[in-house]
């Protein structure tokens, strides 16, 4: 079922999860970083890039630029607290980080709502079948497109 809102428990523990996984690790959880995950784990659908970019200038009254967010939302997918979704180049936050190495999203093709799912025996699976083929897998991200209840029942 996909999942209209987060509440905010879920946000807040999400957000004290990354700050406690930076600390434990030293990892530079910057004024820059912290604003772009909240940013985009307070939302309730994917975000886009330039969209985090207006928040952030709608939040601080400064000049933002690119390049700046950009470099704050490559540290969160590397790090793994955020998700880029390649089929509407956006992005999400992770509820369960460092909990995962690899998931999957069901996302709405009408409402972009999405819901993060994970699944040990396809993660299997697909690592049975990269080995098969003599492959290395870097990074899976797997898309399913569809209608949520809402939409469907429109």
């Amino acid at each position: 079922m996909i999942k209209k809102e987060k509440s905010i428990t879920e946000l807040n523990a999400s957000i004290s999860r990354v700050d406690e996984i930076c600390r434990s690790n030293n990892l530079g959880f910057t004024d820059i970083r912290r604003q772009v995950f909240e940013i985009i784990i307070k939302n309730n659908k994917p975000i886009k890039a330039y969209e985090i970019l207006d928040e952030i200038r709608n939040i601080t009254n400064k000049p933002s630029h690119p390049p700046t967010v950009y470099r704050a939302i490559d540290f969160l997918i590397e790090n793994g607290f955020v998700h880029k979704l390649n089929s509407i180049n956006s992005f999400v936050g992770c509820f369960h980080p460092k909990t995962h190495e690899e998931c999957y999203f069901l996302i709405c093709k009408k409402c972009n709502l999405y819901q993060e799912c994970c699944d040990d025996s396809l993660k299997d699976r697909i690592s049975k079948t990269a080995v098969h083929n003599k492959f290395v897998i870097s990074n899976t991200t797997l898309e399913i497109e569809g209608h949520c209840l809402d939409c469907s029942q429109k």
